[in-house]
């Protein structure tokens, strides 16, 4: 992907500015994605390995791929709210690029501590978008002293985690998705961030997004 392809933006947040990220296919897009990145207070950013293959992909298959960065990441202004001010600017974020895109389809792509922050996305934002898939999900109590209630996800969502998670332990998400007997794609011997199959991972989303874009009329 070459820089020609790369646009950054500064949006209006409720507490300043959001950084956006954008990577423009090289055809008409067929659609938006939004991928989100990991824990902050960990180092995460859009720059991480996940998002950028998940980018990589996305882009590579027609999708207009949007990375932001979260409150005190970047450029975006504000600091880390515990998931709570992240969900209010992902929504503004996902308000802003349906208004710039109208007619298109829009998918929420989210990783680690961003995968919980754009399940409470779903939740806040229902209705708005047309596809949900999230990796390396964390549920419950984590190692590193923190916690993540589970959300109320719709049916149709991706959810796709490493058997070997230690940073989002895989027991947590499959005790919550079990009262519900939820499809999981579990990647066998794989860790949070899917070393060895990130590939793989990418190309499942991509066919799952495929799946998920509605049909236009002629």
């Amino acid at each position: 992907m070459s820089q020609l392809d790369r646009e950054e933006l500064l949006i209006d947040g409720p507490v300043g500015k959001l950084h956006l990220l954008l990577d423009h296919p090289s055809i008409p897009p067929k659609g938006v994605a939004i991928v989100s990145h990991p824990q902050p207070l960990l180092g995460g950013s859009p720059r991480h390995i996940v998002p950028v293959t998940l980018a990589r992909q996305l882009c590579a298959s027609g999708w207009l791929v949007v990375r932001p960065s979260f409150r005190g990441v970047g450029l975006s202004e504000g600091a880390h709210d515990g998931g709570i001010g992240e969900t209010q600017d992902s929504q503004v974020v996902l308000r802003h690029m349906a208004g710039i895109m109208p007619g298109l389809p829009i998918a929420l792509i989210g990783f680690s501590y961003g995968a919980h922050v754009f399940a409470r996305l779903a939740c806040a934002a229902a209705g708005e978008f047309d596809a949900l898939a999230l990796l390396g999900l964390p549920v419950g109590d984590v190692p590193g002293g923190r916690s993540y209630p589970a959300q109320d996800l719709p049916d149709d969502c991706l959810l796709m985690h490493g058997e070997r998670d230690q940073m989002a332990p895989l027991g947590n998400l499959l005790g919550w998705a079990a009262g519900e007997q939820r499809s999981v794609s579990v990647y066998a011997g794989a860790d949070h961030f899917f070393k060895g199959c990130l590939g793989r991972v990418a190309e499942e989303v991509c066919r799952y997004l495929e799946h998920k874009r509605p049909e236009r009329p002629a």
